[in-house]
C-alpha cells in the first residue's frame, strides 16, 4: 500500500513538473535580430512566469548562437527569465 501511494505521488509530481515547464513556452514573432549586440526583438504573447503582457520588446539572449537560426518574420516558441537582472531568452525554437 505504501509503495502504491509513493508511486502515485511520484507520478503526480512528474505530471505537475511537466505541465509547469510547458507553461513557460511563449509564442512570438521575430521583428529584428541584432547579432552584434546579442539581442532580438520579438512581438510576443503574455509571458506568465514574468507576469508580462503581450507586447513587442527587445530581449537579450543567453546564447548568441540562437540568433543564427532565426530571421525577421519567423514564428518562434521561447522561454524567458530574469538573468543577472535582465529579461533574457533562455531557449528558443522556430515555430511551425
Amino acid at each position: 500500500m505504501i509503495r502504491t501511494f509513493v508511486s502515485a505521488i511520484a507520478v503526480a509530481l512528474l505530471a505537475a513538473g511537466t505541465a509547469f515547464a510547458s507553461n513557460h513556452l511563449v509564442s512570438g514573432e521575430v521583428v529584428k535580430v541584432d547579432k552584434a549586440a546579442a539581442k532580438i526583438t520579438l512581438k510576443h504573447a503574455p509571458i506568465k512566469n514574468l507576469d508580462m503582457d503581450a507586447m513587442t520588446m527587445v530581449f537579450r539572449v543567453a546564447d548568441p548562437a540562437m540568433l543564427d537560426k532565426v530571421k525577421a518574420g519567423d514564428k518562434v516558441r521561447f522561454e524567458a527569465d530574469r538573468v543577472n537582472g535582465a529579461i533574457t531568452i533562455t531557449s528558443m525554437d522556430k515555430g511551425k
